[in-house]
């Protein structure tokens, strides 16, 4: 069967990148059947850009989000503005005439044989679900840094789903976790997830400022908490991002986020299966396990 592409894109303040990355799709090997570009109500020139470009290329469609919700927000990340916005792009067309549905950010440019490899691999092992490539960034001096993520999981900013898997997780949830959550269901639901460190694209709005960088490992600390994750493990995760600059605060604010949604009641997945594989697989990553789908591990 030939690979139908839906890419669905949120965007928001994309101005400075958008355009080369929608030069980057636009020059794909193997391009996508539609790609649907979502404004977060951008208070920069990222829809102008979006609306100039569309009519060069003949996939692309630009829309604008619905209205916000009232109040200001300060992180945007964790009152899952992203998957919202993903959504509200989807439900515009039926996904289901798609082979592969794609979540692609405004930050992120693809290498022009990316989508093409990306199906390959799909084509290669039909138990494959959820995939995507890695990502570098750049750092000072025009150095790139390669972002360092577990083999099981896919970036969120350029995650592709098989219609297959996309269908037996019930979509993108829109809460905070969510690009965790998705890929526990797909190996739940019998399908592999990986990233593929041979297929490199580049994440051009890496998290520059202190202050976004601890309240991004407090929010992470929250999705642990959200998608079941044990105190011992994150306990010893915490440790290891203590690593990271800034030493030592980066693990505090880590933990300090799990315990803070704790205490807040924040609500979890609400699915005692879900919950038991989440500690199952938890337990297999402890002993230095990979993971692998619901049914090789039965």
């Amino acid at each position: 069967m030939e690979a139908r592409i839906l890419i669905v894109s949120p965007v928001r303040n994309e101005a400075r990148h958008i355009e080369r990355v929608v030069r980057a799709v636009a020059a794909q090997d193997l391009q996508p059947a539609r790609w649907i570009v979502v404004d977060d109500h951008s208070e920069d020139a990222t829809l102008e850009i979006l609306r100039g470009l569309e009519r060069s290329v003949p996939f692309l469609t630009v829309m604008e989000a619905p209205a916000a919700p009232a109040g200001p927000v300060r992180d945007r990340l964790a009152v899952a503005a992203a998957p919202r916005t993903f959504n509200a792009g989807l439900a515009t067309v039926d996904w289901r005439e798609y082979t592969h549905v794609m979540k692609l950010d405004g930050d992120i440019e693809m290498p022009p044989s990316y989508l093409r490899e990306m199906v390959e691999r799909f084509d290669a092992d039909p138990s494959l679900g959820l995939a995507g490539g890695v990502l570098d960034e750049p750092v000072a001096d025009g150095a790139m840094r390669r972002i360092k993520i577990a083999p099981h999981h896919v970036h969120g900013a350029l995650k592709l789903y098989s219609r297959a898997c996309f269908e037996a997780i019930g979509g993108m949830q829109e809460r905070l976790g969510w690009d965790t959550i998705d890929g526990t269901y797909a190996r739940m639901r019998g399908f592999t997830t990986r990233n593929f460190d041979d297929v490199v694209a580049i994440h051009h709005r890496p998290i520059g400022s202190a202050d976004g960088t601890l309240r991004g490992h407090a929010r992470h600390g929250e999705c642990a908490y959200i998608a079941h994750y044990t105190t011992p493990w994150v306990a010893l995760r915490a440790v290891k991002i203590a690593r990271r600059r800034p030493r030592g605060l980066s693990g505090a604010w880590f933990f300090y986020g799990y315990v803070r949604a704790a205490a807040r009641g924040v609500e979890r997945v609400p699915d005692p299966d879900y919950r038991r594989y989440t500690r199952r697989e938890l337990r297999r990553r402890m002993l230095g396990r990979p993971l692998t789908s619901n049914q090789e591990q039965t």
